[in-house]
């Protein structure tokens, strides 16, 4: 953690297709003029638009830049501001937040732009990772955990998080085991299941539930996770590990391996998607990124 000096000018990169519309112009003008920080945005209209406004912003000398979207466009943001040193400030807007919750960041938008804006703020550098040419913030899920983000915008609009619960149990009723060749640093293991996902961060959720309290986002390393099978009994296991805060990467049905490397092979290919977004199915080949981005976290109170 570290802190820096007082912010001055502030790029705000806003993905209008987010989320639901909330009124985030009329917060950050009143926020950062009370605070007399100079602001600007942009809004993106396409793919990569986030990482490349990211990348000019960090060029032109602003001090700060804020992703408002779910967590593509906080990936993308992240991405483009990779090894530049000029950090990143999340402002939530999508359905899910989950880096929101990782790092403690409020999902309420108005306390979002006010930690910004009242300076009272640590600057956390975290890790990112890459799959191929891609790069992800989150995860990569394989199977079951992809077919849980094939969600229509308009029934994430309506439902939010819920959507992601309301397809799974529909998922549930037809998944198919597939045989998973899992290499981590050169180390590989085989196993049947149902899922997979190459995990930077664990959070499950908006609230901050997680997976694993091993998975950890500045620690060097990814992990994959397996889950051998998924009937109505494990998931409820699952579900309530996740839940009562137990680690759930112990139950005998999940596999759990970290590493810098980690490549993943699935006979029969499954569905994938990277930080939420389907991908076609191929070989994965994910290694670590670390200490790639600094980002703004509520300050740590101290007992």
């Amino acid at each position: 953690m570290s802190s820096m000096q007082p912010l001055k000018k502030l790029m705000v990169i806003i993905n209008p297709a987010a989320g639901v519309d909330r009124p985030i112009l009329g917060l950050l003008n009143a926020a950062m003029k009370q605070a007399g920080i100079e602001w600007d945005a942009r809004i993106t209209h396409k793919a990569t638009d986030a990482r490349q406004f990211a990348k000019e912003a960090a060029a032109a000398g602003w001090d700060m830049v804020a992703a408002h979207g779910g967590d593509g466009t906080v990936m993308e943001v992240a991405d483009g501001l990779r090894g530049t040193g000029v950090p990143l400030a999340i402002f939530p807007g999508g359905t899910g937040n989950a880096m929101a919750a990782e790092l403690g960041v409020p999902v309420d938008l108005s306390a979002a732009v006010n930690l910004v804006a009242s300076g009272l703020y640590d600057i956390r550098t975290i890790d990112m990772a890459m799959a191929g040419d891609q790069s992800f913030i989150l995860r990569i899920g394989i199977g079951f955990e992809a077919d849980m983000t094939k969600v229509d915008q308009e029934i994430k609009n309506r439902y939010g998080i819920l959507a992601y619960a309301f397809n799974a149990l529909s998922e549930l009723r037809a998944l198919a085991s597939a045989h998973y060749k899992v290499t981590v640093d050169g180390q590989t293991e085989e196993v049947d299941g149902v899922s997979c996902m190459v995990a930077n961060s664990g959070v499950v959720s908006t609230t901050g539930l997680k997976l694993s309290q091993k998975i950890d986002v500045a620690d060097g390393m990814i992990d994959v996770v397996v889950f051998s099978n998924a009937n109505f009994s494990t998931v409820v296991n699952l579900t309530a590990s996740v839940l009562s805060g137990v680690d759930s990467t112990v139950q005998p049905y999940v596999l759990h391996r970290q590493g810098r490397e980690i490549t993943v092979e699935v006979d029969p290919p499954q569905s994938i998607s990277i930080d939420g977004e389907q991908i076609e199915p191929t070989i994965i080949h994910a290694q670590v990124l670390p200490q790639s981005v600094q980002v703004v976290v509520p300050c740590i109170e101290v007992a």
